[in-house]
């Protein structure tokens, strides 16, 4: 005779595609972060130092450094990213490594990694409006960040949408069409911001 055996949603084991993002997304989102650090640091040795990141006079992480909105809690913004990105990882590994984490832990991780993507829309409009030019590292942080709360909020929903209301389920449906069009919206708004340079290297 079987057995059926009920798992708690929230204890539920990560899907893998799900587990494999969280690990990937956090090394890239650590690596970006640790190499804006090192590149701050750099540039506070010495202020004449050009970061790696520097491409063009709108790709240039040197003209985001050096503003406020880079250190917007009285310290780099990368330092935030760095312990941040290091649960991410932690929490990668455990779930590849199929270890069952319980539900609070994921509500703990989600609403991090919303406040984490609050703050990246704040510095996209800051970017764009106030300092006129892209950090290439910390673009690849914006992305990383909205995936991940796409993927986490999936796993603490998992198993309760027929609990969750019409609207809940809806977006869940379409979470990845919603996240293809968050791309596409900062894409263009990035376009038309800095037409005036792009229209040059036509």
């Amino acid at each position: 005779m079987t057995v059926a055996v009920s798992v708690p949603p929230g204890d539920a084991r990560v899907p893998a595609p799900s587990a494999w993002w969280l690990l990937i997304a956090g090394v890239i989102g650590l690596v970006s972060s640790a190499t804006l650090t090192v590149e701050k640091i750099d540039l506070l040795a010495n202020p004449s130092y050009v970061p790696s990141c520097n491409i063009n006079p709108i790709l240039s992480c040197g003209s985001v450094m050096v503003t406020p909105q880079a250190s917007a809690f009285g310290f780099p913004n990368p330092l935030l990213g760095i312990a941040g990105f290091t649960v991410v990882v932690v929490a990668g590994v455990l779930a590849v490594a199929k270890v069952s984490l319980p539900q609070w832990f994921w509500i703990g991780l989600a609403v991090g990694i919303l406040s984490g993507a609050v703050l990246v829309h704040w510095l996209i409009f800051q970017s764009l409006y106030r300092i006129g030019a892209l950090c290439p590292y910390c673009m690849v942080v914006w992305a990383v960040t909205v995936t991940l709360l796409v993927v986490v909020l999936s796993i603490v929903l998992r198993g309760s949408l027929d609990d969750s209301g019409a609207l809940v389920r809806v977006l869940f449906q379409w979470r990845w069409s919603i996240v293809a069009l968050w791309f596409t919206t900062v894409f263009l708004l990035i376009m038309v911001r800095f037409w005036d340079y792009w229209s040059t290297l036509l």
